[in-house]
């Protein structure tokens, strides 16, 4: 992937750019969404609308951009995955690290944040939107008027697990994803325990590249001692797959469990074209340091990518609000 995550112009970018102050066209129920169908994964898609003599009144259908939006660097374990299952769709990736973190947002700032943001990715040309963050995702109701469809990683973490794990499963993740509960009541099944741990620490080391250190250890054993009795173990953050071999070492009898896996192979399965053929454009933007941004990515997931800066927070602030 490292020779093709070099900056390049916007790859998606099939519209026409709007006027700064121009709202974004929300996505209401209009009658050509009558005949929009949702797919298995929730994700509601138009199909053409039939003209009296055929479908001579076909509308244009942009080319597919997946937009991913992460805080930070974690979603890029995806981008991984999307590489190895639907290389030819073009990808539009958010780093959002010049925002307040996502897990200390309360509900209504952060689906305000996450609206502007995937409103951004749209004009960029996105036509449709995954978070590819536990955090970002509890709020994943409340963006269904977002321009463009909206898909969170969570449902896709409670599906991975088999219903037949009777013994204990474990959880860890951001202090706002444990304390949504989300996990907690999409696992629960008759004689089953889920085990839940905050595991905030761990994400902090990997976007600072200090996995290994000391203080990391530290951290990791006294996150997952609890975790010991579990038969499978949910890695509710995407950034924790970047430093799998430690939780494997960790919590050597229990089986681990990336979301990010099963997210990719439903985004592959919309989009059938793109599973073979070279590997198009990856972009990155960042709200926050774009250094930062390509170092953490090298030393967490061995990416080599240019990022590019992305509008401040008062040109979001100032286009959607």
């Amino acid at each position: 992937m490292a020779g093709d995550a070099a900056a390049q112009s916007d790859p998606c970018r099939t519209r026409v750019p709007l006027v700064l102050r121009q709202p974004v066209p929300r996505h209401t129920v209009a009658a050509a969404d009558r005949d929009a169908v949702t797919t298995g994964d929730g994700l509601r898609l138009r199909t053409p609308r039939q003209g009296a003599h055929g479908p001579a009144d076909l509308p244009m259908t942009p080319p597919a951009c997946l937009g991913i939006v992460d805080w930070g660097i974690g979603g890029i374990g995806l981008v991984r995955e999307l590489d190895r299952h639907v290389p030819a769709l073009p990808v539009l990736y958010w780093s959002d690290a010049g925002a307040t973190p996502y897990g200390r947002m309360c509900s209504a700032d952060l689906t305000a944040r996450l609206h502007a943001v995937v409103s951004e990715l749209a004009r960029r040309g996105a036509t449709e939107v995954v978070l590819a963050c536990n955090a970002a995702s509890t709020v994943t109701p409340r963006l269904s008027r977002a321009p463009v469809p909206v898909e969170g990683i969570i449902r896709h973490g409670l599906a991975s697990v088999p219903d037949d794990v009777r013994g204990p499963v474990g959880v860890v993740g951001g202090r706002r994803t444990i304390a949504s509960g989300c996990y907690r009541r999409g696992l629960a099944r008759p004689g089953r325990e889920v085990l839940s741990r905050v595991a905030q620490p761990l994400s902090a080391h990997i976007e600072a590249g200090t996995t290994g250190s000391p203080g990391f250890i530290a951290d990791l054993r006294r996150i997952v001692a609890p975790l010991q009795r579990a038969h499978a173990v949910v890695l509710a953050c995407t950034h924790y797959p970047a430093v799998n071999d430690w939780f494997t070492d960790a919590l050597p009898d229990a089986t681990l469990i990336d979301p990010a896996q099963r997210l990719a192979a439903a985004i592959a399965a919309r989009h059938p074209a793109a599973q073979a053929g070279p590997v198009a454009p990856r972009t990155y933007l960042t709200s926050g340091d774009t250094e930062a941004m390509r170092r953490g990515a090298a030393l967490a997931w061995g990416v080599e990518l240019v990022a590019k800066p992305a509008v401040t927070l008062d040109e979001l602030h100032t286009r959607f609000h």
